[in-house]
């Protein structure tokens, strides 16, 4: 059945989607697409093999375990686990060629970090995408810890090349420095951290609003002195001291919210539909897309929580009559990939959704600001883009339409949802680019359709 909705055209991918009926089922979402890819980072720099299960076997997260094993890193990926056989903090090697990191914006800026403390120089490139995307916002703090990082193009995009400052053999010391960022940004802040593990001193990141928090959990459970302190005007500052070493843990990745995003969606826009997702990450700092649609009127239970390390809930979705709603200021930080879903169930929705202080969404895999107010609109939306966001009047009646997801996984994924709900067939050039995130998303989004 899946197979006849994918056409091969002109060299791309054409997804077909079709309306359904009802999604009734139960599903477990890949793991967390952040965790997966810190716990290989974590465990290469680690004394010990570390175990992970529920790995995201994404194109982005395998970008990452290829770079750390072109620097000498023993990963076995086996279909029920991976080990990561570290060798410490200062145990990678200088790799033969470049590091390539595909489409992955997170293996690149929070390798940056690490490998501003190795005694080897070093050259970041991947696709055409990747290599387009902003990078002067972690050569800038990286830049004033001591790392020598040049972007080869000169227009603050990789190919980076990250120059030791020292000789071959030696362990370079960076700069502790207190870091004040513009942007609320996990990836920022975690590329600082990073890098301060090879400080000489207290590394802080401030920034605006909480990020996640990813990188500062797993890295207390690796071994680190992480600190993190919420100040009373909302802006938060991550701490860390240098340490000896890191130690190999255990590590069970949970289902990832963002990718859970599409199906609390179509559950909650789809007529007569319940459906069960097992085992989902909910941590505080990431589960904004929750709140959103709670207060969208949201029929959503949390089943089975634990707070044990990254906290986690089965979640129980059940068909709703969502209303607009406003999006905006320090939830931004925790939803920041799944606005593009938010989006499309504020087009179905009854009501007026305005999105702001998202201007980050114009520097992901494409301009998703841009994207996401094309595609509704070629469905008969009525949807304005602004600088920061967009202004979403629901409940227009939405009609299949042709779909460029710009090569951006979460566009694919995010119109697949709004294709099962509308009028007549979507279809979506590239479609095929949901492998970066979720290799099987358009299955388990039809097995609940049967």
């Amino acid at each position: 059945m899946l197979e006849n909705r994918i056409l091969r055209m002109r060299g791309y991918y054409i997804m077909q989607i079709q309306p359904v009926k009802q999604l009734r089922g139960e599903v477990s979402v890949p793991g967390d697409k952040s965790i997966s890819h810190r716990s290989i980072m974590f465990g290469a720099l680690a004394k010990g093999t570390t175990e992970i299960t529920h790995f995201l076997h994404g194109a982005d997260c395998l970008s990452t375990i290829g770079c750390f094993r072109a620097m000498g890193i023993n990963i076995e990926d086996t279909p029920n686990r991976i080990l990561v056989h570290g060798k410490g903090l200062h145990g990678l090697s200088e790799p033969s060629s470049f590091l390539d990191v595909g489409n992955s914006g997170t293996t690149t800026r929070l390798i940056s970090g690490i490998l501003s403390g190795q005694p080897f120089a070093t050259t970041l490139s991947g696709d055409a995408s990747l290599n387009s995307r902003p990078m002067k916002r972690i050569m800038e703090p990286l830049g004033m810890m001591g790392a020598d990082i040049l972007s080869q193009n000169g227009n603050g995009c990789a190919p980076l090349l990250i120059n030791s400052l020292l000789p071959t053999g030696q362990n370079p010391s960076l700069h502790a420095i207190h870091y004040h960022s513009k942007v609320a940004s996990a990836q920022v802040k975690s590329s600082v951290l990073l890098a301060g593990l090879y400080a000489d001193g207290l590394t802080l990141v401030t920034e605006p609003v909480l990020s996640r928090n990813h990188t500062e959990l797993m890295l207390n459970g690796f071994g680190a002195n992480v600190q993190t302190e919420v100040h009373s005007d909302g802006s938060a500052t991550a701490s860390i001291l240098p340490c000896e070493e890191l130690y190999g843990q255990k590590i069970l990745v949970p289902g990832d919210i963002s990718s859970a995003a599409y199906f609390i969606a179509a559950g909650l826009l789809t007529p007569g539909s319940e459906i069960l997702l097992k085992n989902v990450g909910i941590n505080p700092t990431r589960d904004g897309m929750l709140r959103v649609c709670k207060a969208m009127g949201a029929d959503i239970t949390l089943l089975n929580a634990s707070t044990e390390g990254e906290p986690t809930a089965d979640l129980l979705i059940r068909t709703s009559s969502l209303h607009g709603t406003t999006v905006e200021g320090e939830i931004i930080p925790t939803l920041i990939d799944e606005i593009p879903m938010i989006a499309v169930m504020a087009a179905f929705a009854e009501g007026t959704t305005v999105i702001r202080d998202a201007q980050e969404l114009k520097v992901k895999e494409s301009d998703r600001i841009a994207v996401v107010t094309e595609g509704l609109k070629r469905m008969g939306a009525d949807i304005q883009p602004t600088d920061d966001g967009m202004i979403i009047h629901g409940g227009k009646p939405l009609h299949g339409a042709e779909i460029n997801s710009y090569l951006d996984h979460r566009i694919a994924m995010s119109f697949a949802v709004a294709g099962t709900i509308c009028d007549g067939t979507l279809t979506i050039k590239d479609g095929d680019c949901v492998k970066i995130s979720y290799p099987e998303f358009y299955e388990d989004l039809y097995s609940l359709g049967k």
